[in-house]
């Protein structure tokens, strides 16, 4: 039986496939999934400022909540025959890109530190002690 962490990162599998069919099936090129990846963990620029604000920084940006209400409104302005194509992209883009993390292992951030997240240790974290 799959235990919770498994599941969820199954799930995002699940969840980065349906984003690269929905760019696809709605015109978009692929490869703006892969132009747009890195630009979502400038959140990380946070940490610099310590693990608490580190954690906010990259916990608000790696919510699926910020690019589901991104892909609302995109989907409410093309309802209205007044698309805004790159409101579209840049949302699923996200959406990829906070799936392929989770699928990875990197999931929501501790204020403890960058390695310690809700889908457990990372990195020097997970590494047991000598």
């Amino acid at each position: 039986m799959l235990n919770p962490v498994q599941t969820q990162r199954i799930e995002s599998v699940v969840v980065a496939a349906f984003a690269v069919v929905v760019t696809v099936a709605v015109g978009y090129a692929w490869w703006w999934l892969l132009a747009l990846f890195l630009i979502f963990d400038l959140s990380m620029v946070g940490y610099l400022r310590g693990p608490r604000v580190g954690a906010v920084c990259y916990n608000l940006v790696h919510s699926y909540a910020l690019p589901a209400l991104l892909g609302a409104v995109a989907v409410a302005f093309a309802a209205f025959r007044d698309p805004i194509d790159w409101l579209g992209i840049l949302a699923i883009a996200w959406v990829f890109h906070i799936a392929v993390d989770r699928a990875l292992g990197y999931g929501l951030k501790t204020t403890e530190g960058f390695e310690h997240t809700h889908l457990g240790r990372i990195g020097k974290a997970k590494r047991p002690a000598p």
